[in-house]
């Protein structure tokens, strides 16, 4: 800006020129004008001699904020905190548009009466020189400039006080520009700090006075109240309200007028509520008497909708303004949204809650239906000194929370012993869930095992508990836990160190209030060695191990096995064996039983079957008996296990869950080694026997 000085002054005109130029750089710096005044005045002393400097600006007409001053109070350029109203100041003294003014002697001119004279006269001012600056043709404030001795100023310093005051008035409304942006970011910036608070709970109610007590620097107000609004009916219901005010909130839905639902659509604000508020309704009856006097209102929407309002009331009028409701609007839309996803939660919940319920009854039905079929064995019957040591060992182990690992051979009972552990638990009356690590393939065994969300892969149309859920408070049994993949391995094995686990494509964590009892027919350690087992999951197993000799170490027991599955086969067919022979007897001493427990039950189902009811003997055995006795030296696999299938199919009359039953496999593994071999169709089979 150029101004022109009037010739012919005493102060030098270049000093002059210099020091406008470098209150214009000092002043375009920054638009933080407080941090740099002290250099300003600095700069203007080496023409204008003084003691103070302060710089004020014109708020709502009437009053003064001081922007900045130079005297010991304020030698960083600080703003005072309280405006002052022109009143403060006598007439003489106060802050105008115009004529500038100077104070020759303060003393005598100004008027201690007055607490703006009072106070500069009692620290010690003797002369002062003003100069107004302007906004377009609008007073906005000045620079006031004092000395401690009388007579200190003259005209020449009333004319180079002109365009500096021009300067400082054009940087003090660009700083009010960027302060009002500053001040209007930090309160949006202060609504969202509260986010933290609401996300502390899906129900608003319980954070709605910390986030009161938030907004109070934030949006002053003596009561804060959230509602709900049922447009079709007309009814607001107050959801949350906070505040010393003696408004009685009512319990039950209000109903609204027609003028009072338009409002609801947009903010609201009044400003005086005796003189714009009219008695009409019990409801405005008591804001009326309550002595509140400001409100300001804004609309809660919900997917477009306006399903409430949060309102702010303050004991002071005019209190409230639009600057006010875009804060307001601000915090009510983080409220929608908490609202919103505590709404869609509640849904999910209630739904997931029935869905859970659903399956958690089917898998305990399941449950029982296998220990009540577990139980009906008669597995646990033996005497032996190898059988011995196993119970002791389960004897040992069953009261305590410990994993538990069990080893041994395909068909040696590591199931049983494991329901053994379990009955003999605190979690005895808590599920006990078996899962065949080998029967699924790895997607689906993890699925299987932790659960799955609703879309977390093709084919997943609905919420699914896995068996870790479904044995909570219970044990979770693993068999065959060497075929689980190194990917399932990895996440089982967060679920031994932390107890927790998580969905498939889910983001909750869930506790894993489980037992583990894993058992395997494999050696782990060579299955470590080949990289084919975690080994750090080996070490969480193998806590306590629990190894069940085969049925040939241990052939005192055979008989013993032999007579409890009899009397058990006999209550389920209804035509019990009548006995076994003395033939019968030795042969079954003296055969190896490869396929151990399992191989001598399914033999026996067999041939009490064939006996109709006499004696088995030793034909009736042999020929429910597949596997050879004596292997030839060198064999093919493949060839045997299709052999194999084949005849017990074609025993069984091609019923494939008798027949899965009589191999030890489940329907889905005999399914899977039929389309191996080819034995998916009978007729098929008919042709290659031939």
């Amino acid at each position: 800006m150029n101004v022109a000085l009037k010739e012919p002054l005493s102060i030098d005109a270049q000093s002059v020129a210099a020091v406008l130029s470098e209150v214009a750089a000092i002043a375009s710096e920054t638009i933080e004008l407080r941090e740099v005044f002290p250099r300003v005045a600095n700069a203007i002393r080496r023409v204008i001699p003084f003691d103070d400097m302060g710089v004020v600006r014109i708020v709502d007409g009437d009053r003064v904020v001081l922007h900045a001053a130079t005297h010991e109070h304020h030698t960083r350029g600080e703003e005072c905190s309280d405006p002052m109203v022109l009143s403060a100041w006598s007439p003489r003294w106060r802050p105008r548009a115009g004529p500038n003014f100077r104070i020759d002697d303060a003393r005598s001119e100004l008027d201690p009466s007055y607490p703006m004279d009072a106070r500069v006269v009692g620290k010690g001012m003797g002369s002062g020189l003003w100069e107004p600056f302007r906004h377009g043709s609008s007073f906005v404030g000045g620079v006031w400039l004092c000395a401690n001795a009388t007579h200190a100023f003259n005209d020449e310093h009333q004319e180079v006080l002109r365009p500096i005051a021009a300067l400082l008035g054009s940087a003090v409304e660009h700083w009010k520009l960027w302060d009002k942006e500053q001040r209007r970011q930090q309160r949006l910036n202060g609504i969202e700090a509260l986010l933290g608070t609401l996300a502390e709970s899906l129900d608003v109610r319980e954070v709605f006075q910390r986030l009161s007590d938030g907004m109070q620097p934030i949006l002053p107000h003596e009561l804060m109240v959230l509602t709900e609004l049922d447009i079709r009916s007309r009814t607001l219901r107050v959801v949350a309200s906070t505040g010393g005010c003696d408004i009685p909130i009512p319990a039950e839905g209000v109903t609204l007028t027609e003028d009072e639902l338009a409002h609801r659509v947009e903010f609201e604000i009044i400003r005086d509520i005796p003189s714009e508020v009219a008695p009409d309704t019990d409801r405005q009856r008591l804001i009326l008497a309550s002595g509140l006097r400001s409100w300001l209102r804004v609309p809660v929407r919900q997917s477009g909708e306006v399903s409430g309002g949060l309102a702010f009331f303050h004991r002071e009028s005019s209190r409230y303004g639009e600057e006010d409701a875009e804060v307001a609007r601000r915090l009510a839309d983080r409220i929608a949204l908490s609202l919103s996803f505590q709404r869609l939660s509640e849904e999910a919940r209630v739904a997931a809650e029935a869905q859970e319920r659903a399956q958690r009854l089917e898998a305990t039905v399941n449950t029982l239906a296998r220990e009540l079929e577990s139980r009906g064995r008669g597995r646990i019957a033996g005497s032996s000194r190898p059988w011995k040591e196993v119970l002791r060992s389960v004897s040992r182990v069953a009261s305590s929370e410990t994993t538990v690992l069990i080893t041994g051979e395909s068909g040696t009972g590591k199931e049983v012993i494991s329901s053994l552990v379990h009955q003999g638990s605190p979690r005895e009356g808590k599920p006990f869930v078996a899962i065949n690590c080998a029967a699924l393939p790895e997607q689906l065994l993890e699925s299987e095992l932790f659960g799955h969300e609703k879309g977390a892969f093709t084919g997943a149309v609905a919420t699914k508990i896995g068996r870790i859920e479904q044995a909570a408070g219970g044990t979770l049994f693993l068999d065959e836990i060497a075929e689980m993949s190194p990917m399932v391995q990895a996440k089982f094995l967060r679920v031994l160190e932390e107890r927790e686990f998580q969905r498939l494509g889910g983001t909750r964590t869930l506790k894993a209030d489980v037992r583990v009892v894993a058992a395997t027919n494999r050696d782990l350690t060579a299955a470590i060695e080949r990289h084919a087992f975690r080994e750090d999951l080996y070490y969480r197993l193998n806590v306590f191990a629990i190894h069940i000799p085969p049925l040939r170490q241990r052939p005192e027991d055979i008989m013993p096995l032999a007579e409890s599955f009899l009397e058990e086969l006999g209550r389920s067919m209804g035509r019990p064996a009548g006995g076994i022979s003395r033939d019968a007897r030795e042969w079954m001493l003296a055969y190896p039983w490869p396929g151990n427990v399992r191989e001598l039950r399914n033999a026996l189902e067999r041939a009490a079957i064939l006996c109709d009811g006499t004696l088995i003997t030793t034909e009736h055995l042999s020929f429910a008996v597949i596997a050879p006795v004596t292997p030839p030296s060198k064999v093919d696999l493949q060839s045997v296990e299709r052999r194999t299938i084949q005849q017990v199919l074609q025993a069984t009359d091609w019923n494939k869950s008798k027949a899965a039953t009589r191999l030890g496999l489940s329907r889905t593994q005999l399914y899977v080694r039929l389309r191996k071999h080819g034995l998916d169709r009978p007729e098929r089979t008919a042709e290659v026997a031939a």
